[in-house]
């Protein structure tokens, strides 16, 4: 088992090298792909500094413009599935958001017959340290509403911390997985499901970012709720759409 970790970065002057230094510190011994969209403030430049200090670990990709979380994660997909050499490909943000040492946790829940593990927060064991009530309760709403809407038994629809197998994202049409915002990790899921996959959930502690400023914004609420429900009609007026558009 070789595992990659994908990390997009947009900004992320300020928190790239600590990051990237806990995860090479990691005893699974793990590498690195940074995707970076084009970043002003010169996280690029630093990650090409690290990248000579590490030549084997870490690797960079840089964009030409920002479009948007989905597009990065696709081509660390597309990077990922073109080195056989790696097992398994971790989906991880670069503000210490997501804890490296629930990185081992979640590498040990692995098996041969595991698809994806998911790092939930909302779960017995799983916590939120630092997050404002409101981002709390619209994490919470934009899981429910997901999980009725697209009857996913899944606690974390939203949540970006998972590992996914080679076995299943060659299975899946990476290129039709179009969103773009955070409105992405709902849409992996679902792929997922249609293309049956053994799903692993492994509660995290999800802390809120260090430095820097979040992403997030009305745009990308409103690409998910729109797109969430197009895809609940979609799916009851056509039972296995999800499984045509997804599945090879």
């Amino acid at each position: 088992m070789k595992i990659l970790v994908v990390i997009p970065t947009y900004n992320e002057m300020d928190s790239i090298a600590s990051i990237t230094s806990e995860v090479l510190s990691l005893p699974e011994n793990v590498d690195i792909l940074v995707v970076d969209d084009n970043s002003p403030d010169g996280t690029a430049r630093l990650v090409k500094d690290i990248a000579r200090a590490w030549p084997d670990r870490v690797r960079l990709i840089e964009r030409t413009k920002k479009t948007g979380l989905g597009g990065a994660y696709r081509t660390g997909f597309a990077w990922f599935l073109k080195q056989p050499q790696y097992t398994h490909i971790v989906t991880m943000d670069a503000d210490h958001s997501h804890r490296p040492q629930d990185l081992s946790t979640m590498i040990s829940a692995l098996s041969p017959s595991t698809d994806l593990v998911m790092g939930v927060r909302g779960m017995p064991g799983g916590s939120i340290v630092n997050w404002p009530k409101s981002r709390q309760r619209l994490s919470r709403m934009g899981t429910t509403y997901a999980r009725w809407s697209l009857k996913l038994p899944l606690r974390d629809l939203t949540g970006g911390f998972r590992i996914y197998s080679r076995t299943l994202l060659e299975r899946i049409r990476i290129n039709n997985v179009s969103s773009e915002g955070y409105c992405f990790q709902i849409e992996m899921a679902r792929a997922s499901a249609a293309a049956q996959a053994k799903i692993v959930e492994v509660p995290i502690t999800f802390v809120e970012r260090r430095n820097g400023v979040s992403k997030m914004s009305k745009g990308i609420v409103i690409e998910a709720l729109i797109k969430v429900t197009a895809w609940a009609l979609d799916s009851r007026f056509r039972s296995n759409a999800d499984k045509l558009h997804y599945v090879k």
